[in-house]
C-alpha cells in the first residue's frame, strides 16, 4: 500500500445552513477542512496509506478537527498538538449568479505559529512514496515557508515524490510574495497542479484567448501554460484544472495532464456540473492524480480518474470528497446518468 504524507492547515468551516446569506443566519454548521486534508481524506478513501501532517491546539476544538480525520481513516500520528487558535474560514455558499463569500479567521493559528523544530521529516518521511502541499500552506507567513522548504529537502532525500497544488489565495499574499516563495519550493517539484488562473497569479504565465468569467476556455492555450511551467522548473508532469463558469450553480468542469518526458498532452471529457458544493473541487482533483499516478495509470487514464473524481466531489457537501475508487472509475468509464443504484 502506497504512503502519501501531506502537510498544511486543518481549519474549521463555519456556513450558514442551506444557501443562507450571512447576515440571515442565526446558526452554522461545523465542519472541518482544508487544502491538503482534503486530499488526504480522498486517498484514504482510495485505500491508501494517507498520513496528515500539521499543528492542532491541545483543546477540544483541536481535537475534534483531529477526529474528523480519524473518522475517515487518515493516519494522525504526525500532527503536532500546541498553540492556542483552530483557523476559522466561513462560508456563504452562492447560487445562481450570486458567488460564494469566504471570510477567513485564521490568523495566529497553530500551524501559522509552527517553528521548524516541531516537525521530524526524517521520520515522517520514513517510507513514504509521495508528498503533497499546497501554495496555502506557505501563504501563512515566512517561518512556514521555511517549514515546506524543509519538508521538500527531506522529501528528496528519502526519494518521495513532491507533488504541489499552486493555489494562489489572493486573501493570504500578494502575487509578489507569492511568487518568491513558490519559485524557491517549485525547485523540489515533481508534479505541478494549477487550475486556469493559478499560473497567471503566481508565476505571470497566462493562456491566451481565455475568458474564465465568461466561460471561455482556449484549452490549446493550456498547453503552452503547462510547457511554460514545467521548462521553468523542470517538473515531470503538469495539471490543470479547466473550469468554464457558467453560473455559481453551474460549470463545465475538465483538465489537462501534460508529461514533460514523451511530450504527450492529454485533455479529459468534460462534465456539466450542477452544483452542491465546490468547495475542495481542486484538492479531489489533486487526489484523484495521485492515486492514479501511484498506480501506474498512462497520461489519459490519470486525467480521466483525477477529473471524474473532481466531477463527483461537486455532488457532495463539505470539504471531504466522499466518494470510492469503483463510483469514480464508473464515471470515467461514462456513465454519468445518476441513476438509483440497486
Amino acid at each position: 500500500m502506497a504512503k502519501v504524507i501531506t502537510f498544511g492547515e486543518l481549519m474549521l468551516r463555519l456556513q450558514p445552513y442551506d444557501y443562507l446569506r450571512f447576515v440571515q443566519a442565526d446558526s452554522f454548521e461545523a465542519t472541518f477542512g482544508g487544502g491538503e486534508a482534503n486530499v488526504a481524506v480522498s486517498l484514504a478513501n482510495y485505500g491508501l496509506d494517507a498520513r496528515f501532517v500539521t499543528k492542532l491546539p491541545e483543546h477540544a476544538i483541536g481535537q475534534m478537527a483531529v477526529n474528523s480525520l480519524r473518522k475517515y481513516g487518515v493516519d494522525t500520528r504526525h500532527i503536532v498538538r500546541g498553540g492556542d487558535r483552530v483557523g476559522i474560514y466561513f462560508l456563504e455558499k452562492g447560487a445562481s449568479n450570486r458567488g460564494s463569500v469566504c471570510i477567513y479567521d485564521r490568523a495566529h493559528s497553530a500551524i501559522a505559529e509552527a517553528d521548524s523544530a516541531d516537525f521530524d521529516w526524517d521520520s515522517i518521511f520514513e517510507g513514504a512514496d509521495w508528498f503533497h502541499f499546497t501554495g496555502i500552506t506557505p501563504a501563512l507567513g515566512a517561518n512556514v515557508v521555511e517549514i515546506c522548504r524543509q519538508a521538500c529537502i527531506a522529501a528528496k532525500k528519502h526519494g518521495v515524490k513532491i507533488s504541489c497544488d499552486l493555489n494562489y489565495r489572493g486573501k493570504l499574499w500578494t502575487r509578489q510574495q507569492a511568487r518568491e516563495a513558490m519559485t524557491k519550493l517549485c525547485q523540489y517539484v515533481d508534479v505541478c497542479i494549477s487550475n486556469e488562473e493559478d499560473a497567471k497569479d503566481v508565476f505571470g504565465i497566462e493562456a491566451e484567448n481565455t475568458d474564465i468569467y465568461a466561460g471561455k476556455l482556449d484549452k490549446e492555450g493550456y498547453k503552452s501554460v503547462a510547457r511554460q511551467l514545467a521548462d521553468k522548473f523542470g517538473f515531470e508532469k503538469v495539471a490543470i484544472t479547466l473550469r468554464e463558469s457558467i453560473s455559481a450553480s453551474d460549470n463545465d468542469w475538465s483538465g489537462m495532464l501534460y508529461d514533460a518526458a514523451s511530450g504527450e498532452y492529454c485533455f479529459s471529457k468534460t462534465y456539466h456540473l450542477h452544483i452542491i458544493d465546490r468547495v475542495g473541487g481542486g484538492d479531489s482533483f489533486g487526489g484523484g492524480l495521485i492515486y492514479a499516478l501511484l498506480n501506474g495509470r498512462n497520461t489519459q487514464e490519470a486525467i480521466e480518474f483525477a477529473v471524474a473524481a473532481s466531477a463527483l466531489k461537486h455532488s457532495v457537501e463539505g470539504d471531504y470528497n466522499m466518494v470510492t475508487v469503483s463510483e469514480v472509475e464508473k464515471l470515467a468509464g461514462g456513465d454519468a446518468s445518476g441513476r438509483v443504484q440497486r
